[in-house]
């Protein structure tokens, strides 16, 4: 469903519904929308995300890698974004160094069944393995902006 690094039309039809029903906020919490604005068309984009939670934490990750669209967005806006999940949430998206990502990725594929097969990590793995592909999945810690 993501050739290319890019949804197809299922699974961009999928991602609309699940990003409505976890802006609603019934879904469990680790279950948002994350809304940034595009980088080249300027609208906001909306989607659904699974949130990992590491030592009270919160982090995206994003299964696809460094070229994921959101990814791109996220790093063109220095961060700025939104979560949804009943309200919406200013936020800063912190990019997380690559040598403190493998407990995040660890904690996300135990969250994220549907990230399983973009990573070629067993959940269950010792942390070993999650460092030696931990560059190739950025992780963003989820900072809420008061308002």
């Amino acid at each position: 469903m993501y050739r290319g690094n890019r949804p197809n039309w299922l699974a961009q039809a999928l991602n609309r519904a699940w990003a409505a029903v976890y802006s609603s906020g019934i879904a469990p919490n680790y279950l948002v929308t994350l809304e940034v604005t595009g980088r080249k068309s300027g609208r906001v984009i909306a989607l659904p995300v699974v949130v990992a939670l590491v030592d009270g934490q919160r982090y995206l990750v994003s299964m696809l890698g460094d070229e994921a669209q959101w990814v791109l967005n996220v790093r063109a806006t220095q961060g700025k974004a939104f979560i949804r999940s009943g309200r919406r949430i200013p936020v800063l998206l912190e990019e997380v160094p690559p040598e403190r990502r493998a407990p995040i990725l660890k904690a996300y594929l135990r969250r994220a069944p549907g990230a399983r097969p973009h990573i070629a990590v067993s959940k269950d793995a010792p942390l070993a393995q999650f460092e030696a592909v931990a560059a190739d999945y950025p992780a963003f810690r989820i900072v809420p902006i008061a308002a």
